[in-house]
This record gives C-alpha cells, structure tokens and sequence, in this order.
C-alpha cells in the first residue's frame, strides 16, 4: 500500500513541476525568480509494469478458504479417535453376546437371531463409513496441499515482477498455513498410521480424550489402586497382551494376564499370578517389559524385578531415593518406573535433593541405576511423570477435571523446558500413569477404571519456553 501511494504521488507531482522521461523518468526542477539562479532537480525511476492487485487479493482470499478448511479437518481428528474407540467397544459388545449365543445355542430364539444379525450389519455399515471418511480427508489433504502450491507460486511471481515487501505479509500467512497442513496430514497419520519408535519429533505437543475402557477386572470400585497397560518390549508372541494389578491400598499382590484387548474387556485372563508374601510391593507406578514386572519393593525399601518367563525374583537398594517424598494425590508412590523406546528408568527424590526429582536409567542387563539426572522438580508437588524417547514428562493437577503435563526434561541436553499440555481425567484421582512405546498411548488408572490417550508429537519448530539448563 505505502508502494502504491508513493507512485501516485510521483505521478501527481509530475503534473506541476516536472515531467515523466523515456524509461520512467521522472525528472523534478525548481527555478527562481526570474528565470536564471541555481537549479534543484531530482530524478526517481518508476516501475514499467503496473501491481496486479486484484491477484494479491485472489491469494489472500484462498488463504482465508484454506485456513477454515484445515480447521474443519483438525476437528474430524477428534471425532475419528473417538468413533474408533466407540467401534471397538460395540464390537466387543457383539462378540460377547455371540459367544453366550454360541454356548447355549437352544437358549436362543429367532427373534434373537435376527437381531443380532441387524447388528452386526449396522457395525459393518460404520466401519465402512468410517474407511470413507478417512479417504475423504485424505483426498481433502491432497487437495488444499496443490492450492498451496499453487498459491506459493502466484506470490512468487508477483515477487519477481514487483515490488516484494507488498507480497511479503501473504507470504508469511502461507508459510504458516503450510505448517499448519502438514501437521494436519501428520495427525491424520499417527491416528491411522502411527510412526511407531520414532523419536524424530521435538515432544509431547497434545494429548485426545480419555478413552474409557472399562472398571477393573475384579469390578470393584474399592480397588481405587492399580494399573494396567500392555508390555512395553514384548517378546515374541505377546505384542497384543494386556496386564491388570488392582487392590484396595497401594499394595501390589498379584498380576492378570490377558490374551489381547478384547479378553481384557471380558475379564478371560490366561495367567493370574499371586505374588509371594516376601515378593509384595508397594506403589502403583509399575512397569511390564520382555515380560518382566518392575516395581517398588516394601521392605526392604528397594526397586524390585519379577520375571514371569523364569519367576525369578531380584531387588536392588538405590542409596539416594528416600520414602519421605511421593506424588502429590497418592502415598507410597516414592519409586515411579517408566519405559519408553530408549529402555527403562525410574524416578525418585532424596533429602540430599531437598525432595526434587532425580531420574536415572536403569541398566536392564544386570538390573541397575546407570546414570542419574537431578531435575528441578519438587516431587511433592507432581501428580506423575512418564518418559518418551529419553524426555521425562511431569504432570500436575490443573483443576478437579484437569491434569497438565507442565515439565520436560530431556535427557540427551540436559536442559528442562515448561510446556502446557492438558488432559481430562474421567475421575476424581489416580495413582498409575505411564507411557508405552508400542502404541505411544498414555495408560492410566483412574479410581478403579481402565483409562488411555493417545499422544501428538511436535515435528515442526520447538514451541516450548526454555529455561536454564540443569547442572548435574
């Protein structure tokens, strides 16, 4: 605009005191009185061409189009997570009353025949929907993806053949929206396609809703203790067993074991183990990995290690945790375990540390704190932590509905961030909440209910607020 005005004031200073020369010439004269003294002239070269407006406006306008189009499908995201999940459930449903029909076949009469045939055509129908949603999307991605580069390209036309700083603004917005596409095209590919063991990211940028599975295996909603989630290093032929500790107190006694999800949801474990009275545990902060359960031992305070291939059992003291410290809604939770795709760590806080968290590595070979890092944390004032890709997580409670993943502290650096990512809980408390890097979901166990999120990560620039680094 200030280009524009400055050649309409060339031109309208042309038309008193001087005149326009081959080439866009303008050449200014002031001569005094009489005709004769000294001369004052100034000469200023205009562009050839004329600034197409009108295509300006056109890619403003796209952009415009562009930008509600990809908010419309960052909304889906949601809704897709969600009819996944309620999908699942109602083929669960189905399966478990099939099964019973399939026990007592005379027990089941036509009526009831039919009406399960109607159902399982309505789940088929949604199933297909979902499919062609999904490819609409996809199509709608590929779609807004060549506007763009359509419209990048119009700009930088206009940016050669005229003046730039006109453009640039326009410019800006489509680099934005840019970014903004490929993080939709992402999100769509970690709901359906999910880069599993990656770590090409710069974190946890959002967390879905909570995925409700059910109440616990021993339906008791007493048994406000426990957690539950899948092995986080498999071994061959359990990539799709599930594992359930529940009690009434912080203590941990036993362990279920369940084929694959659908027998979690109908409580068909295949392995219930009770520990050994001098085997019990103590915390809920408790981690399954190559089959083995890592968790905090009572007495003797110490990490302990049960494996359920050998049922081998070992503990080892670790000098610097301390029992005074444990998170802010729950007791005994002074050991906190986590894996992820770098291995297996724990979380504690000392005296030594004034009651901040210290992470440390445990070395899986000859069960072992590796390496330890002293964050700036104070561990009463978390409600858990969890760990991806070497990046300890701490969250803390925003309202009564409310948990924020507040805190990262990347390992690898050795520097800590605050973030702000927020999560709903679907009840009051909960004691467990941990990460597993064969889905990427987030596992929690919230006052005796069976909870998960799926997890976002940031592949684009760093949109966190640093602080200082940590000296270890």
């Amino acid at each position: 605009m200030i280009g524009i005005l400055y050649f309409l004031f060339l031109l309208s200073s042309t038309t008193t005191c001087g005149h326009v020369g081959r080439g866009g010439e303008v050449s200014l004269k002031k001569v005094t009185d009489g005709g004769t003294g000294d001369e004052c002239s100034c000469k200023a070269f205009l562009p050839s061409s004329t600034f197409n407006i009108q295509d300006l406006e056109e890619v403003e306008g796209v952009a415009v189009e562009v930008t509600h189009k990809l908010e419309l499908e960052l909304g889906k995201m949601e809704s897709y997570e969600s009819q996944i999940t309620a999908y699942t459930v109602k083929i669960v449903n189905l399966t478990m009353e099939i099964e019973k029909m399939e026990g007592d076949p005379e027990a089941v009469n036509d009526t009831q025949t039919e009406s399960m045939k109607i159902q399982i055509k309505q789940a088929e129908a949604l199933v297909v929907e979902l499919q062609s949603l999904v490819q609409a999307s996809a199509a709608v991605f590929e779609s807004l993806r060549e506007t763009v580069t359509s419209q990048m390209s119009t700009l930088t036309q206009l940016e050669e053949e005229h003046d730039k700083n006109l453009v640039l603004e326009t410019r800006r917005e489509y680099i934005k929206i840019q970014l903004k596409l490929e993080e939709c095209e992402r999100r769509h590919q970690e709901i359906f396609h999910p880069d599993i063991g990656s770590c090409a990211h710069t974190g946890v940028i959002r967390a879905s809703q909570p995925i409700v599975s059910q109440i616990n295996a021993d339906l008791s909603s007493s048994y406000k203790f426990g957690a539950w989630g899948k092995d986080s290093k498999p071994l061959n032929g359990n990539e799709s067993m599930y594992w359930y500790s529940g009690y009434y107190s912080a203590a941990i006694i036993d362990v279920k074991f369940y084929d694959n999800y659908q027998d979690l949801i109908l409580r068909n474990h295949f392995q219930h183990h009770r520990l050994q009275s001098s085997w019990y545990g103590t915390g809920n902060n408790v981690v399954l990995r190559e089959n083995s359960l890592y968790y905090q031992r009572s007495s003797p305070f110490s990490m302990a290690k049960l494996n359920f291939t050998s049922m081998s059992y070992e503990y080892k003291l670790i000098t610097r945790s301390s029992t005074k410290f444990s998170y802010a809604h729950s007791p005994n939770q002074n050991l906190d375990f986590a894996a992820d795709e770098t291995g297996l760590w724990v979380t504690y806080a000392s005296e030594e540390t004034n009651g901040r968290l210290i992470l440390a590595k445990i070395n899986e070979h000859y069960f072992g704190i590796e390496e330890e890092w002293q964050t700036s944390v104070y561990k009463p004032a978390v409600s858990n932590a969890f760990m991806v890709c070497g990046v300890l997580y701490a969250v803390r409670t925003a309202d009564i509905q409310t948990e924020e993943i507040f805190y990262m502290f990347d390992t690898k650096t050795q520097r800590e961030h605050y973030i702000s990512v927020p999560f709903e809980r679907f009840q009051e408390s909960y004691v467990s909440l941990d990460y597993n890097p064969t889905d990427q979901k987030l596992y929690m166990y919230n006052d005796g209910y069976y909870l998960n999120y799926h997890l976002w990560f940031n592949h684009t620039a760093k949109a966190i607020e640093d602080t200082p680094s940590i000296l270890i």
